[in-house]
């Protein structure tokens, strides 16, 4: 039986007729009248016994029907799902990021899309720009969030948002704390080098090689929330993104813009082959704005 069999055959046992058939499935009489008739041709019995316009089940239907039952509420199921993700009421998203949204935009992001979409599944994984690819080539993540990600070949680009690299100091480094600090304000300072840690590093380093100052850097870590804990302690400054930054503030620390300021785009990367549902693309909305709200 086919499925428009099955759905027809449903209809006509718990209506008792083709009218009342016709009514449920809102379609025309004859429809399902030739539905019906085709679907005994195939299985090679009749299902109903025909009598002044009134169907009563044969003893082949009345077997069948527990199990066709069954099969009803699965599609019913599957169109009740298929309908929930066309609204964006359910559905699973897998979305990697890189670890600075983690301090806060991820919470704040996560909070906001659940209470706009309460049934669907959020899956979410940290992955740094070298890993990215190979993530999305297997599968791993529908998107991945990244900080000025190169170019990758066979993925797609949506840029969020634009962000900024900023000075992190222990606040006992300056007697008033400083709203924008240059290059040759850190001459004499210690800075906490993360220039292996990936675009963002790379191009804070590239700043201060054309500054042509010397800048001291003995201590060099390849993650950006450790530098920051390194200026909590007093160990120096760092130059990392306004998330991380703000993410791991505390007493002890203060953020100023960098001057000239040195800028950087938020992308969402997702396969070419593979492009984003409705879903993914609501919660990257959310993630959008909410990284304007909290800079």
């Amino acid at each position: 039986m086919r499925l428009r069999h099955i759905e027809v055959f449903h209809a006509i046992y718990t209506t008792g007729s083709i009218t009342g058939a016709a009514n449920l499935l809102y379609v025309s009489q004859p429809s399902v009248s030739k539905v019906l008739a085709h679907a005994e041709q195939q299985l090679g019995f009749d299902l109903f016994h025909r009598n002044k316009g009134k169907l009563t089940p044969t003893a082949e239907a009345e077997m069948m029907f527990p199990e066709i039952s069954k099969i009803y509420k699965q599609l019913n199921t599957v169109k009740q799902l298929a309908n929930n993700i066309q609204r964006g009421r359910s559905g699973i998203i897998n979305i990697a990021v890189t670890p600075a949204l983690g301090f806060n935009v991820l919470p704040q992001t996560m909070a906001m899309f659940r209470r706009q979409h309460p049934d669907v599944a959020l899956n979410i994984k940290t992955v740094h720009n070298q890993e990215a690819l190979q993530t999305l080539l297997a599968h791993k993540c529908d998107a991945a969030v990244l900080f000025s990600s190169p170019e990758l070949p066979g993925v797609a680009e949506r840029p969020l948002c634009e962000q900024e690299m900023v000075v992190m100091y222990p606040r006992q480094a300056f007697s008033e704390a400083p709203e924008t600090l240059t290059i040759s304000d850190l001459q004499n300072l210690d800075i906490i080098g993360i220039w292996e840690s990936g675009p963002l590093g790379e191009m804070a380093w590239r700043h201060i090689e054309q500054s042509g100052l010397d800048i001291k850097t003995q201590i060099q870590v390849d993650t950006y929330y450790i530098a920051a804990r390194l200026v909590d302690a007093g160990l120096g400054c760092c130059i990392v993104d306004r998330l991380t930054a703000e993410g791991n503030q505390t007493e002890k620390t203060g953020i100023a813009r960098f001057a000239p300021s040195l800028t950087f785009t938020v992308k969402a990367l997702s396969l070419d082959s593979r492009p984003v549902s409705k879903l993914c693309e609501s919660f990257l909305d959310t993630l959008s704005d909410t990284i304007g709200q909290i800079t």
